[in-house]
C-alpha cells in the first residue's frame, strides 16, 4: 500500500490515550481560573502593584488620556480585558475539542492530518496566551518590564496590598496555561510523527510493485506451462498420430471435429 494522507493507522495509539486523561486534569483547573478572572478579578490591581514598585507602566495612564482628550494609550497586553476574554474563549474551545477529539478517536475518524491541523491551531492559541501572560510592559520608557513582575518576582510584594492569593491565582494560571502547551506540542509531536513516512508504507509499496509485476505473463512462464501440459503425456501408437494434450479437445471443438475419429473411426 503507498503513502496514505489521510487514512493512515495511529502508530502511538496508546500514548493518546494517555495524553486525554492529562488534558482533562488540566483543563479543568484552567476553565476554574479563567472564569474566575473575569472580568477583573486581580488584574488591574496587580498591574497597579507593579507600578507602586516601579516594575511596569502606570494604570492611570487611561485616566490622564480620557482627561486630557488624548487618543487611547497603547496598553500593553498583559494588562487588557481582550487578554482575560481570550483566555476564557480558549479554554471553552479546548473543552469543545477535547470531546470532539475523544469521540472521533474512539470511532476512528480522528485523522493525523486533521489532527495534526487542530494540534497546530492550539498550540498557536495557547503560545499567544502564555506570552500575554509574561509580558512584557514598555509602555513607559521608565519602567519597561519584559517580564510580568508576578512571574518574575516573589508574590510577597503584593502582601501589603492584601493581594498575595491574587498574585497566587496569576501565577498558578499561567503555570496550567504553560502546562497545557506543553500538552498540545506532545500531540503534535505525535500526530506529525504519524504523518511522516514510515516503514509500513515503504513495505506497502514494495508488496503492491510485487503485486503488479506478478500479474503479468512472461515468456519463461510460458515455456514453463508448456512443459508441464507436456509432461507425462504418452505418446500415441502410430507415430503419424499427434499428441493429445487437454488443449487439443478445445482445438477440435472450435473446428467441429471430435477427437481421435480420423485415427480409430
Amino acid at each position: 500500500m503507498p503513502y496514505q494522507i489521510v487514512h493512515r493507522k495511529w502508530l502511538l495509539r496508546p500514548w493518546m490515550w494517555v495524553l486525554m486523561p492529562l488534558e482533562l486534569a488540566g483543563l479543568v483547573p484552567l476553565l476554574v481560573l479563567f472564569g474566575i478572572a473575569q472580568p477583573d478579578l486581580y488584574r488591574t490591581k496587580l498591574w497597579e502593584i507593579g507600578h507602586y514598585y516601579g516594575f511596569n507602566s502606570d494604570p492611570r495612564m487611561i485616566l490622564y488620556a480620557y482627561a486630557n482628550y488624548e487618543p487611547y494609550p497603547n496598553v500593553p497586553f498583559v494588562w487588557t480585558r481582550t487578554l482575560t476574554d481570550f483566555n476564557v474563549a480558549i479554554s471553552v474551545i479546548t473543552l469543545f475539542v477535547l470531546l470532539v477529539k475523544l469521540i472521533t478517536f474512539i470511532m476512528k475518524f480522528w485523522f493525523p492530518m486533521l489532527a495534526a491541523g487542530i494540534n497546530l491551531a492550539m498550540v498557536t492559541l495557547y503560545t499567544v496566551s502564555v506570552y500575554g501572560q509574561m509580558g512584557p510592559d514598555h509602555a513607559d520608557p521608565r519602567y519597561h518590564s519584559n517580564v510580568a513582575w508576578y512571574i518574575a518576582k516573589s508574590c510577597d510584594y503584593a502582601r501589603p496590598f492584601r493581594a498575595y492569593k491574587s498574585c497566587q491565582l496569576a501565577k498558578g494560571t499561567f503555570a496550567v496555561t504553560v502546562y497545557m502547551l506543553a500538552l498540545y506540542v506532545a500531540n503534535l509531536a505525535i500526530a506529525l510523527y504519524v504523518c511522516w513516512p514510515n516503514e509500513r508504507d515503504r513495505a506497502g509499496a514494495v508488496e503492491e510493485d510485487g503485486s503488479d509485476s506478478g500479474s503479468g505473463s512472461s515468456p519463461s512462464d510460458y515455456i514453463k506451462e508448456r512443459e508441464w501440459e507436456m509432461t507425462g503425456m504418452k505418446g500415441p501408437a502410430s507415430p503419424r498420430v499427434m499428441p493429445y494434450t487437454p488443449r487439443t479437445q478445445a482445438f477440435h471443438t472450435l473446428d467441429r471435429k471430435l477427437p481421435l475419429r480420423q485415427h480409430y473411426g
